[in-house]
């Protein structure tokens, strides 16, 4: 019997890497931003044109799904996350670091079924880097398998996270207070790769023990979610309770051990949930 799942995953990959190419193209092209919520927030045609691409050639082989995509939101379409199957995706996870040609740029699918991630993929496109996680079926980048770190010393780690968009005062003063805070415990060292979708695929390779952001999309994490726990590590919430996928907010580790150390260290702050009305 053919595995529904499976299909969908294989056709994924395939559109993936068919959004790599055009943003390959796009990066040797001048290109036009505009701006979203903040003179940080940035969008570029190129991100509209994936998404639709990709949102197309996956409505046309299964008609039935939902779809979750960053620009359609953007343009004003909500994100209902239900039962029915549903693709998140971010046709570029990465923006800046597009615009700017710094080459850690992915393409993030991810796909719940009962609102139960069933798969994801991340394509690094600069790095031609397909990295896949299939629940119960383990983890992979370009086919070979991926394992989570062993360290569990907090002070032998080195971090990821992100400064986020958001340029407002207040905000800015706790992330970089929770920097702070991380950096005195000591650990090794706090990194910033500018795509939420690389850093959740670095914590699966075991070259960093964890990432953790507050402020980020369903569609920056979805994918990758799938690919840190298929690779033996966990999600969490910024607090140690269970992930919410649209809460905004997430600690991806090696182990329980490590992720629950910094959910002990950092505050929160509010951001509005993406499933908000």
């Amino acid at each position: 019997m053919e595995d529904p799942w499976q299909v969908c995953m294989d056709y994924a990959t395939h559109v993936a890497r068919k959004a790599g190419e055009m943003i390959r193209a796009a990066l040797k092209n001048e290109m036009t931003v505009m701006l979203k919520s903040s003179p940080a927030d940035l969008v570029t045609e190129t991100d509209q044109k994936v998404e639709s691409m990709i949102i197309s050639s996956i409505k046309e082989k299964f008609p039935s799904h939902s779809f979750i995509g960053e620009e359609s939101v953007a343009a004003g379409v909500k994100s209902t996350f239900t039962d029915n199957p549903t693709w998140i995706i971010d046709p570029i996870d990465g923006t800046t670091n597009f615009v700017h040609r710094f080459p850690f740029v992915a393409v993030s699918i991810g796909f719940a079924v009962k609102k139960e991630l069933e798969f994801g993929i991340v394509y690094s496109c600069v790095e031609d880097k397909m990295y896949t996680g299939r629940k119960g079926k383990g983890a992979f980048c370009n086919g070979q398998p991926l394992k989570v770190s062993e360290q569990q010393d907090i002070t032998k780690s080195l971090i990821l996270t992100e400064l986020g968009s958001s340029r407002t005062p207040e905000v800015m003063k706790t992330i970089l207070s929770n920097m702070d805070r991380l950096l005195s415990i000591p650990v090794h060292g706090l990194r910033a790769v500018g795509s939420a979708a690389v850093n959740m695929c670095l914590v699966a390779t075991g070259a960093v023990e964890a990432y953790y952001e507050i402020g980020i999309h369903c569609w920056d994490i979805a994918a990758g979610a799938v690919i840190v726990q298929e690779a033996g590590g966990i999600v969490m919430d910024v607090n140690g309770g269970p992930l919410d996928l649209m809460s905004r907010r997430i600690i991806a580790a090696n182990s329980q051990a490590i992720g629950q150390r910094i959910a002990k260290e950092i505050q929160v702050f509010s951001c509005e949930r993406d499933d908000a009305e």
